[in-house]
Order: C-alpha cells, then structure tokens, then sequence
C-alpha cells in the first residue's frame, strides 16, 4: 500500500509511520520537518499546512490510504480533503475523545461543532469543538470511507505531554509518594504503539467508522499499584491523600504545572469510562499497562528524571501535600 501520513516526525503520527514501514508498506510523511525526522524507510515531503497550496507538491500522487492527525485545524483538515479525498480509497482522521459534551454522565451527546479562531483562546471545550467539525468535514467528504478514531490518553515512549510518564519516573525514585484517594476514579490509556499498529491495520484492512479509541477501563489505584508493581524499588510507600486535602491546597488534576497527572474531578470522571468494545470487536489490541510503564521509564531516563516537566508535582510540593496529610 502506498499510506500518505499528515504528520509523522512526532508522537503519533511518528508511531504510525514507523508502524507502516515495519509492515512494508510505501509511506509519504507531509510535513513541516521541524519537529524532528521521520522513520528510517519513509519519505519526508515538506508541507506547511498554514500555507496555500500546502499539498502542490504532492499533486498527481495517488494514495491507497490517508492518515490525519490534524489537532487544532479545521480548515487544515479540509485542505487535505480537497486535494486527497476523491481519489483515497479510506480515510483515518485521529480525532478524540474530547468531543464529548458531558464527561460526568459518559453521554455520547457531542459539543457543536466550531471553526478556526486563532485569536480564541483555547480550552478543552474549544479543541473538542474543533474536532467535532473536523469529523464532520471527513464524513461529508468521504463518507463511506471514513475511520475515526476518538482517541483517549495516549501513552508510551515519545510523549510530550509528561502526564503518564510522571508516574514511572517518580515511582522509581521510591519513599512516600502521594496518590489521589479517589476509589471511583478509572483510568483509560492506549499505548501509542497500539494505537498505530490499529490504525495500520484499519488501512490494510478498509476498516471504517467512528470508534472510542483507547483501552479498557481499571480503577485508578489499581493503575497505580501495576505501575508500582513494574518500576518502583521496594520499600516504596503509596499514601492515599484525599481529594479534599488536594483541592484545598490547589493541585490541578490531570495535567500541567503543579499537578497529578491521570486523577481528574467528578464532573470529568466519564472521560476514563468510555465503552471500548466496539473498537477492540474490530481489531485493536492492547498491551498490559507494566510494559507501557516500564517503556515509559526508560524513555523518562533518556530525558532526565530530574527534569522540569510540563505535568506533574516538583519534590517540593509533593512534600507540602505528603505533610499535610502526616
């Protein structure tokens, strides 16, 4: 097969295009080539998807197969259709779980859809929103041939959030380290590699539709306790501290500065309770959340454990947290 990936020098995109060389297929990369190279075996065609005529170099190639991982564009999603869409015989579009209106109920009822603003600030709904009417862009111009793919936490080796990563890495420094008590929480990842060999097999195999992306759900202290089990040395302490206790000292969930990554509020806790049946009915396959972490921790160690990061608790405020609770 002959794959065209709108992306492929970073995290996914990045995973997905060494997933189809592995494979043997002929991979085209569009891309900026600013972020990084694209994997040994694949074909770097520079695109500056903010300019017009992005694709002029690319035209007359035909492709059997056409992977977008477009995150905040619309119109870059459009811009793709018009010049691949009539002539690609399946479409993936990389969408997520964002899309959602109501994270506290698991509805499936989707924000409204928005368009491009680059002076509108930008939020979790507002990315939804986009990502709302990108999907709707690719149903109306490929319908048929469409795979969306809405996925969750992507996690493994390569991500530049810093949010799973966190727990390995501070897992396997030891002593006591401060865990939400939030016994109702779930959480949900997809290891990156497992997100790209489904993608690839979706091509191969013309599978189509509109599919929570990610893995089945587990509670999140059991997460946890695997991810303990895989990369902390003996002796390690979990302490519960309650969710209270976090609030009142200003911890952000989820992500970003002063943070803990995966634990999330009540009112988003459906957003780790997504029914994944459907896509693991139709091919993905998920690897035990030990290896993610392990493969997590060695790539934490290639950046430096001791390092700012972008998600997660520095020493110092895990020990104001660890002090409140005694």
């Amino acid at each position: 097969m002959k794959i065209l990936v709108l992306g492929g020098t970073v995290f996914l995109s990045k995973a997905i295009t060494a997933e189809a060389v592995r494979r043997g297929h002929d991979v085209v990369c569009a891309a900026r080539g600013a972020s990084g190279a694209v994997p040994e075996g694949a074909r770097l065609v520079s695109v500056d998807r903010n300019k017009p005529g992005a694709f002029d170099q690319l035209a007359g190639e035909q492709f059997d197969s056409v992977i977008d991982v477009a995150k905040y564009s619309v119109n870059w999603v459009r811009d793709a259709l018009e010049a691949f869409g009539p002539t690609t015989p399946h479409w993936t579009f990389v969408s997520s779980i964002s899309v959602y209106a109501d994270h506290s109920t698991g509805s499936d009822e989707l924000l409204p859809p928005l368009e491009d603003d680059p002076a509108a600030e930008f939020t979790a709904e507002r990315y939804g929103s986009i990502k709302v009417a990108s999907e709707n862009a690719v149903k109306e111009a490929v319908r048929g041939r469409e795979f969306i793919v809405r996925a969750g936490l992507i996690t493994g080796p390569g991500d530049p959030s810093d949010r799973f990563g966190y727990w390995p890495a501070r897992l396997s420094k030891g002593g006591r380290v401060a865990v939400p008590d939030s016994p109702d929480l779930g959480v949900q990842h997809i290891d990156v590699r497992d997100l790209a060999q489904w993608i690839v097999f979706a091509a191969e195999e013309r599978v189509t539709g509109t599919y929570d992306s990610t893995g089945p759900v587990m509670p999140f202290q059991m997460a946890i306790g695997e991810i303990a089990g895989a990369t902390a040395p003996p002796g390690t302490q979990l302490v519960p501290v309650p969710e209270s206790v976090l609030e009142e000292l200003q911890i952000n969930p989820w992500s970003g500065p002063r943070s803990i990554p995966l634990w999330l509020p009540r009112e988003w806790a459906r957003m780790t309770g997504r029914d994944v049946s459907n896509a693991l009915a139709n091919g993905l396959r998920t690897r035990p959340l030990a290896e993610t972490a392990l493969d997590s921790l060695e790539y934490e160690r290639g950046l430096g454990l001791d390092r700012p990061r972008k998600a997660g608790l520095t020493p110092a405020e895990e020990e104001e947290i660890l002090t409140a609770v005694g």
